[in-house]
């Protein structure tokens, strides 16, 4: 009854379309917005995971010889970044919605199982940021990410080993070859004993291009790590 009463004095409204929710409602999404959660595919790059509009195993940046030089193997997301996805990454990042990283989390969890080339990973690794914006922020939303996650999947959280190190400018207006030249140096294995010889599943909010997850790949693998994976809650 309580919840119902907070329900009268402060309802709730879903995140994508604004909607009222149930005043029981569990989810911040109605469940027109949650069922429009969707799932990348039906194809995807084998290594970066984009969604693959005309067939094939990879996309043309990780055909062939070109994923040669890349450090993280596998990029996997639980969703594609649409109206749904977008509202509840935006809250999460850009006002203050922390409480939403257990509900999204959550899907990362359920959506894990149908990634069996994730099934080696060893610990959990958040994106982490700049010290600076960490501050202004008041948490980072990767690290919240990894946590529920962890909670579901029962891997452990490593936010110690690795470090951004450089404030690196906003990838929102460069393109594929400028993110990664952004990223390149951006991170720092503070204390590679905690990644060598390890598996590391790197988290994250989206996955765009993948410089910032290959960036830090670069760096853990510098550091030891036998194998760098990522998986993030949405994909662009």
């Amino acid at each position: 009854m309580f919840k119902l009463f907070l329900h009268f004095w402060f309802p709730r409204t879903c995140f994508a379309c604004g909607r009222d929710l149930k005043w029981d409602a569990t989810a911040p999404l109605c469940p027109a917005c949650e069922a429009a959660l969707a799932v990348p595919g039906p194809l995807i790059c084998r290594r970066c995971g984009t969604v693959l509009k005309s067939g094939g195993a990879h996309c043309y940046a990780c055909r062939g010889s070109k994923a040669r030089p890349y450090k993280c193997a596998v990029i996997r997301s639980a969703f594609v970044f649409n109206t749904s996805s977008r509202a509840l990454v935006h809250a999460l990042k850009y006002a203050r919605a922390d409480y939403l990283a257990s509900y999204m989390g959550m899907q990362m969890a359920r959506r894990f199982a149908s990634h069996p080339e994730l099934a080696e990973a060893e610990v959990l690794v958040p994106v982490p940021l700049f010290p600076k914006r960490g501050k202004q922020r008041g948490y980072n939303q990767s690290e919240l990410l990894a946590r529920s996650l962890s909670r579901q999947i029962g891997l452990p959280v490593n936010t110690t080993a690795l470090a951004r190190v450089r404030n690196t400018v906003s990838q929102t207006t460069l393109g594929r070859k400028g993110r990664l030249q952004n990223m390149s140096g951006a991170f720092k294995t503070m204390r590679p004993q905690e990644v060598k010889g390890k598996v590391v599943l790197l988290i994250d909010d989206v996955a765009t291009t993948g410089a910032t997850l290959e960036g830090c790949a670069q760096a853990l693998r510098a550091a030891g790590a036998k194998k760098v994976l990522a998986y993030t809650f949405a994909r662009e």
